[in-house]
């Protein structure tokens, strides 16, 4: 059989599934197509006017597609039901003997059907794409025979990236074990003669190397505008020393990073900046400080009328255990290892997407 085209609205029925069961896993959409628990408070919401979504049931927000140059649907595929925001549409696919599932969110794994989404889109400041608009696209067909060979591969290839993912959960939980193993047998120490502020500053401007943190716990380039002729206020970081960003309200977690790029960066002035010292390893530090349970602290730690800062005060007051240096590295050496393979897991996942525009392209050339 030859290729088929149709509209996209002709192939699939909205479900407009309510939350009835009690379902209580909420979730939301990212940029990458994939299903998030949500960031937003859940307390006290109706749960009930929330949508249910099962397995191979699909998801799509039209909200911000012009601005993000993506189109925001996923397929859903666990066994144990979610529930997603009122906003989004749920739909599944009614005609299953023209598409399957699968090759239909493949489809979507590709940059030219985010750039006709963005092309596509409406609206002055949000540029969402309204689903009848979605409905109305196009989209060509190989037979079914012919997308199953193509969609075998994709999965076979998803299987292998997930059994490499549980492995990389399963060295998470490992160092996780240790540092929780670690608080129980150690008592606590506060950190305050374990580490150093100082805020030196780049006045002869011999360092132009400027960073900024992320909400990743990670240096990135400097978003905003840096005039490099007036680097002189900035603050030096030398190598394996932290920077944090004292302010906590706007990202409801404490940005830091420890210094590994092997030189002197400069930050931004109202950084704090410190080293360790003594038998704490600024490594070692850093794992305690990238926990989710250290966020909250932070955050409850934080003080200001207008802006609330996690001021060197109260990180000095923070109490940790701090086992010998030996087995401190032991630690820093397991969680290294887990960041590696996270990042190779991250990279495989990325090539996976990037492959299947190929694949699809050769389902829909061959078809003589």
């Amino acid at each position: 059989m030859g290729l088929s085209k149709y509209k996209l609205g002709k192939l699939i029925s909205v479900c407009d599934e309510r939350n009835s069961f009690g379902y209580t896993s909420f979730y939301g959409l990212n940029i990458n197509k994939e299903f998030m628990p949500t960031w937003a408070n859940t307390e006290g919401l109706d749960e009930s006017k929330y949508k249910v979504v099962r397995k191979r049931r699909f998801v799509f927000s039209g909200m911000q597609t012009g601005r993000d140059v993506c189109i925001r649907i996923s397929m859903y595929n666990r066994d144990n039901p979610i529930i997603v925001s009122p906003a989004y549409t749920t739909f599944e696919i009614a005609r299953k003997d023209l598409v399957l599932p699968e090759y239909f969110f493949m489809l979507f794994l590709s940059k030219e059907k985010d750039r006709l989404g963005a092309f596509c889109s409406d609206g002055s400041i949000r540029s969402n794409l309204d689903w009848e608009r979605f409905c109305d696209f196009d989209i060509t067909l190989p037979s079914i025979e012919q997308q199953r060979k193509y969609v075998d591969v994709y999965l076979a290839l998803q299987n292998n990236l997930a059994a490499y993912q549980s492995k990389v959960d399963e060295l998470k939980l490992v160092c996780d074990g240790y540092i929780e193993q670690l608080r129980r047998k150690i008592p606590c120490e506060k950190i305050e003669d374990y580490i150093e502020r100082y805020s030196e500053k780049n006045i002869d401007k011999a360092i132009d190397d400027v960073v900024g943190l992320s909400t990743e716990k990670r240096f990135r380039v400097a978003q905003s505008r840096v005039n490099r002729n007036e680097l002189g206020g900035y603050k030096i970081v030398h190598p394996l020393d932290i920077a944090y960003v004292p302010t906590t309200d706007t990202w409801k977690v404490l940005a830091f990073a420890v210094n590994h790029f092997g030189k002197d960066v400069v930050v931004s002035p109202i950084y704090e900046v410190f080293k360790t010292k003594g038998k704490l390893e600024s490594d070692y530090l850093a794992i305690w400080l990238k926990r989710e349970e250290f966020d909250r602290y932070a955050r409850y730690n934080s003080w200001g009328s207008a802006r609330e800062n996690f001021t060197f005060e109260e990180m000095q007051n923070v109490e940790i255990p701090i086992p010998n240096i030996s087995v401190q590295r032991e630690i820093v050496n397991i969680h290294k290892c887990y960041i590696e393979r996270q990042r190779i897991a991250a990279q495989l996942k990325e090539q996976l997407n990037q492959l299947c525009p190929i694949l699809i392209k050769g389902s829909l050339g061959n078809n003589n």
